[in-house]
Order: structure tokens, then C-alpha cells, then sequence
């Protein structure tokens, strides 16, 4: 990104990729990510994933939805399940386990340290 420009993260085109087989729970989920810019150690950008359901490991990250809807459930039973829309605001720690179910295509800006 260029100081004082504007990049619309809600129009950026992404290349998706297949979900690695290891990790999908259901249908043939895909999905893209792009850097946007870097400040300092944290990293600035946009990810998106297609319906369907997978299985992830958490970076530690800040996130907000611009498009889509999903749930969220983590590993840990402590933690409650979360649904996402767009606007939602989410703070993921390194090591969460998690299974992203998509129902409408998913695209949020992440700040990840």
C-alpha cells in the first residue's frame, strides 16, 4: 500500500486455492489471501474463504468481516461457538484450533502480528 492511497479490500481480486484435503470437514472449500502492506513485525491483509468447512490453526490476529457469513467453533469447550457477519470484530490468539464453516463466501482484513 501506498501512503495516502486507497485500496478497496472489498473489490480485491484474489486467486484461490483448494483447501489442502487434511483439513476440509465439508465440500470443496478454497481459499485466498493477499498482503496488503507490513508495519513494523505486524502484517496487514486480506483473506477470503468459499462454503464449505475446514479445520485451522490460529495465527494471533485481529480481524473484521467485510462480506460473508460463517460460525466458528473452537476446540476448546470453553470458548463459545461465534457467528460471523459482516462488521463482526475478532481477536484469534496462536494455537487456537478452530473448524470454519462458511455458508456465504467469507472475506476479512487481518492484522497479524
Amino acid at each position: 500500500m501506498i501512503a495516502g492511497y486507497v485500496t478497496d479490500a472489498a473489490a480485491l481480486a484474489l486467486r484461490h486455492e483448494p483447501v489442502p484435503t487434511e483439513q476440509v470437514v465439508a465440500g470443496a472449500p478454497t481459499t485466498a489471501s493477499v498482503e496488503l502492506d507490513t508495519i513494523g513485525d505486524v502484517e496487514v491483509g486480506v483473506w477470503e474463504m468459499t462454503p464449505g468447512a475446514m479445520r485451522d490453526v490460529e495465527a494471533d490476529e485481529v480481524f473484521i468481516v467485510l462480506a460473508g457469513s460463517a460460525d466458528v467453533v473452537f476446540d476448546d469447550p470453553a470458548l463459545p461457538p461465534i457467528e460471523l457477519r459482516p462488521g463482526s470484530v475478532v481477536r484469534l490468539t496462536t494455537g487456537m484450533r478452530t473448524v470454519w464453516t462458511v455458508s456465504e463466501t467469507l472475506r476479512k482484513i487481518y492484522v497479524a502480528g
